[in-house]
C-alpha cells in the first residue's frame, strides 16, 4: 500500500497536505491522531468512498475487510441469525455455483480465453477463503469472541454491543487480505481483547487499527501512522504505539527547541530593521544594510516551522439557570428486574447533594446504566421512588448520541439563547473545535467529534443536574482530560457512569454508589462511599475482566 502526495480539503479546512506513505502486505498498522485529524476519512478514502483533491493510494488487489466504529444492520441481514450473518463474509456456496456455471459454459466454448480467465479468478478466491478450515475457523472465532449464547437469535434482536461484537467476527472470518478496523474495542472484553490481540498480531495480512485504546495498540502494531492536525501532514513511525510516543516526545521537544531559536533570531533581525527604516536619510550605510536585513527577515519568516496547536482553555461561565433545591435527586427503596431476570436492586435508596459529582460504579451488567434510564423515567421501577426537588432540571447524555440534529452544523446544534455566537465559539474550543470546525455538519464528523458536540450541548443547557452515561467511549486519553476539565468546573450536579479513570479523575468525583454483585439468592446492600481511586481502579480492571 502506498500514497503519493496525497491531498485533501472540505471547503476551508485542510485535511491531508501532500502526504506519502507507504506499508508492506504484513504490516500492522496504528492510525492515530486528535479527534478530527483525518483518521476515518483515510479510511474512507482507501474505502473509495471519499475522492482525494490531488495524489493517490495505491492499494494491493486484496480484498478489504472493514469495522466501522458505527455498526449499522440494513433490512436484508436484520432477520438472519448471528450464525448467517458471520458466515456470510465467506460466500463459498455463491463463488461455488458461479464457478459451476463457468464450467458448464466451458464445455460449450472449450476454446474461449475469456471464459479459463472467469474459472481462475473464481477459484483463487475460493481457496482465499480456506474452504477446508471454513467451520473449523468460524467455530474458533465465535468461542473465542463469547457468541455461543447468541448463534441462534436474529440480528435485529442483538444490542448494540453484541452488533459490535458479531461485525467484528465477521470482520476476522471473513480472511481478507487488508483489514481497516476504527475503534474496534469500544465493546470488547478483556479476555475477547487479547484474542483479537492476538490473532491480528499473526494475521496473514495488512491491518490498519484506529484505537485510543493504548494497550490494544501496543499489543499489535508495528507501526504507526500519525495524522497531524496542525500541520496537515502524515508520517509513519517504526514500532508500537509506546515506541512512537517516545520518538514523538523527543521530536517535538527539539521542534519547540529550534521554533524559539528561530524567533529568537527573526526578532533581532527584526529589531535591527526598524533601526534602520528610523535612521536619518544621511545614515546610508544603516539604510543599505536594513535593505539587506529586510530580505533576510522575509527569507526566515518563510522558514519559520509551525508549531504543534496547544489546548489553551478559555475561562467562561456555564452556570445552572437556576438553583436547585439542597437535594436535587433522591431515590427511595428502589426495585427493579426486567422481565423474566433476577433483581438488579432491593431496596435501593441514595441521595445527591446540589453541587456534588458522583459516581455509579458495580461491575458490568450490573444495572448502571439501567439506573439511568430508571432516573430518567426511560424505565418504571418495580418498587419504590424516584424523587427530584421542584427546581431541579435534568440534561442526559445517552450514548447513543441521541441530541444531536446531523443536518446542522457543529455550531447550530450547540447555539443556545443564554449565550452569543462568539460565546458558543470560545465554548466549543474546550470542547476542540475551533476556527471553521464549528461550521461542520455533524453529518461528516467522527464518532469522537459527535461525542464532544453532544456533550458541550449538554452543559450549555445550563440544567442543575447533569447525567452522563459512559461519555468517553470514542476518546483517546489526551481527549478524556480536556474535555473532563469542562465539568469539573461546572457548579450544577454531575451523576455519572464511567469506565474511564482519567476522566472521572478530571472531572473531580466526591462520592461514589458502589453498586453489589449478586450473591446466590441474595442482593446484597449498595455502599455510599467517598471518592476512591483505588476502589475505581478495582472496578475498572474487573470490568475488563467480566465485561
Amino acid at each position: 500500500m502506498r500514497a503519493q502526495h496525497i491531498a485533501l480539503s472540505f471547503g476551508d479546512q485542510k485535511i491531508y497536505d501532500d502526504c506519502s506513505f507507504h506499508f508492506d502486505a504484513s504490516d500492522k498498522v496504528g492510525i492515530v491522531g486528535v479527534n478530527g485529524a483525518g483518521k476515518s476519512t483515510l479510511f474512507k478514502v482507501i474505502l473509495g468512498q471519499q475522492k482525494l483533491d490531488d495524489g493517490e493510494i495505491e492499494l494491493p488487489s486484496l480484498r478489504l475487510g472493514y469495522l466501522p466504529q458505527e455498526i449499522k444492520i440494513d433490512e436484508a441481514h436484520a432477520d438472519i441469525t448471528v450464525w448467517d450473518y458471520i458466515a456470510m463474509a465467506r460466500p463459498v456456496d455463491e463463488l461455488q455455483e458461479q464457478l459451476n456455471q463457468e464450467y458448464e459454459k466451458l464445455a460449450k466454448y472449450p476454446e474461449s480465453g475469456a471464459i479459463l480467465d472467469r474459472i481462475n479468478k473464481l477459484q483463487d478466491l475460493i481457496d482465499s477463503y480456506n474452504v477446508a478450515d471454513f467451520d473449523h475457523e468460524l467455530l474458533k472465532i465465535v468461542e473465542k469472541m463469547n457468541l455461543q449464547d447468541i448463534m441462534d437469535r436474529k440480528m435485529r434482536q442483538l444490542s448494540g454491543g453484541q452488533k459490535s461484537k458479531v461485525a467484528f467476527a465477521r470482520v476476522l472470518f471473513e480472511n481478507a487480505g487488508l483489514l481497516l478496523l476504527d475503534e474496534p474495542t469500544n465493546h470488547l472484553d478483556v479476555e475477547t481483547k487479547a484474542f483479537v490481540a492476538n490473532y491480528l498480531r499473526n494475521y496473514n495480512g495488512m491491518v490498519l487499527v484506529i484505537s485510543h485504546d493504548v494497550d490494544f495498540l501496543n499489543t499489535v502494531t508495528n507501526k504507526i501512522l500519525f495524522v497531524n492536525k496542525t500541520t496537515h501532514k502524515t508520517k509513519a513511525y517504526h514500532g508500537n504505539y509506546a515506541v512512537f510516543r517516545r520518538q514523538y516526545a523527543k521530536e517535538k521537544a527539539d521542534q519547540d527547541a529550534r521554533i524559539s531559536e528561530q524567533e529568537r533570531e527573526i526578532k533581532r533581525i527584526q529589531e535591527f530593521v526598524d533601526r534602520a527604516r528610523a535612521a536619518k536619510r544621511s545614515n546610508t550605510a544603516l539604510i543599505r544594510q536594513g535593505h539587506v536585513r529586510e530580505k533576510m527577515l522575509a527569507r526566515k519568516l518563510e522558514e519559520l516551522e509551525t508549531r504543534e496547536q496547544e489546548y489553551q482553555r478559555v475561562s467562561i461561565n456555564i452556570a445552572p439557570s437556576k438553583q436547585s433545591g439542597k437535594t436535587p435527586l433522591e431515590v427511595q427503596n428502589l426495585n427493579f428486574a426486567y422481565p423474566g431476570k433476577d433483581p438488579l436492586y432491593k431496596d435501593l435508596s441514595f441521595s445527591l447533594t446540589r453541587g456534588e459529582k458522583f459516581l455509579i460504579v458495580g461491575e458490568n451488567g450490573i444495572g448502571k446504566s439501567t439506573l439511568l434510564k430508571l432516573i430518567m423515567g426511560e424505565l418504571t421501577p418495580s418498587a419504590g421512588s424516584i424523587l427530584t426537588s421542584q427546581n431541579t432540571t435534568i440534561s442526559y447524555y445517552a450514548q447513543e448520541l441521541e441530541v444531536l440534529d446531523e443536518r446542522k452544523t457543529v455550531l447550530e446544534n450547540v447555539r443556545s439563547y443564554d449565550f452569543t455566537d462568539t460565546d458558543m465559539r470560545s465554548i466549543l474550543s474546550n470542547f476542540l473545535f475551533s476556527g471553521d470546525d464549528v461550521n461542520k455538519r455533524v453529518s461528516v464528523l467522527s464518532p469522537g467529534e459527535k461525542a464532544r458536540v453532544a456533550l458541550c450541548k449538554i452543559l450549555t443547557k445550563r440544567a442543575n443536574l447533569v447525567i452522563l452515561d459512559e461519555p468517553t467511549n470514542h476518546f483517546d486519553p489526551e481527549t478524556q482530560k480536556i474535555i473532563g476539565e469542562n465539568f469539573k468546573d461546572y457548579s450544577g450536579t454531575v451523576l455519572m457512569v464511567s469506565h474511564s479513570p482519567s476522566f472521572v479523575e478530571q472531572v473531580g468525583i466526591t462520592r461514589m454508589l458502589v453498586l453489589p454483585s449478586h450473591e446466590k439468592d441474595q442482593l446484597p446492600q449498595a455502599l455510599i462511599k467517598n471518592y476512591s481511586r483505588e476502589l475505581l481502579d478495582y472496578y475498572y480492571y474487573l470490568n475488563s475482566e467480566l465485561v
